[in-house]
């Protein structure tokens, strides 16, 4: 079990830039809650002119408090966002945000996270996280402890699996997958879709795509070997589907980042 926030970019565009636009850190839940919880999120920001951030989501579920230009704070479960992530922000505002581990957030919903997949659900209730950082960080702790998750070993079994995929560049297929973990395909898919609300052929694509994008914004780079890498047919199947959830090409993204260094 980790002990301190993951330092890595992945699957933040351009994530220089965010850094340079708002105050983005992450910390720990309370050891409690860490076999659940990722971590928790904070920005801040305090804007001259409207900043757009596109991230490509994991395969996980957030809670979100967000309170934007002296507007109330609301809150919201946000399920695993399939496509590219988009939000402006204006103005002076702050987030709060817990992103569960893949497979977390089914103990505390209690039903297949699937439901929530592509989907905003209101959270009722009036601000929570307002304050420092330890005190919002202790809100979101005092809301999980508040709301007891039960008991679900497949939750960490799911949990595992993800993480090995996210870890583990040479998986490239569901079939090899299965076969390596001694489960049947059927079985993955039920397990990931009630516990991780997608798919393992979907998780797989997502995180290899990630790191696509991690490469891209290295310099130029040889396609065609990223793409057999990474598992791709082609060089223009990686392209296709880089372009339709980044929502530029690798070679257009790589070169935009390149424009912004001194």
């Amino acid at each position: 079990m980790r002990h301190e926030p993951r330092r890595e970019n992945r699957g933040i565009l351009d994530p220089g830039r965010l850094r340079q636009q708002v105050r983005f850190r992450r910390r720990m839940a309370a050891p409690a809650l860490r076999r659940w919880v990722e971590h928790y999120w904070l920005i801040d920001w305090d804007l001259t002119e409207p900043f757009e951030q596109r991230v490509v989501p994991h395969p996980t579920v957030n809670v979100v408090f967000q309170a934007q230009e002296g507007a109330p704070e609301q809150g919201e479960i946000a399920g695993v966002d399939t496509g590219l992530f988009a939000v402006t922000l204006h103005g002076v505002g702050r987030v709060s945000g817990v992103q569960f581990r893949p497979g977390g957030f089914r103990p505390f919903w209690r039903r297949p996270v699937a439901e929530l997949t592509g989907r905003r659900v209101p959270i009722p209730g009036g601000p929570i996280c307002p304050g420092t950082d330890d005190e919002r960080c202790a809100r979101l702790d005092e809301l999980l402890t508040s709301w007891p998750p039960v008991a679900d070993p497949l939750a960490a079994e799911a949990t595992a699996l993800v993480e090995e995929i996210r870890a583990d560049r040479t998986v490239l297929r569901v079939t090899d997958f299965a076969r390596r973990r001694g489960v049947s395909v059927r079985r993955l898919q039920r397990l990931f879709l009630d516990h991780v609300g997608v798919g393992p052929k979907w998780v797989i694509r997502r995180y290899r795509l990630q790191e696509a994008i991690e490469q891209a914004a290295a310099g130029p780079l040889d396609w065609s070997r990223v793409a057999a890498d990474l598992g791709y047919a082609d060089q223009a199947h990686l392209v296709r589907e880089f372009t339709a959830v980044a929502g530029v090409s690798p070679a257009a993204y790589a070169r935009s980042l390149a424009a912004l260094r001194p």
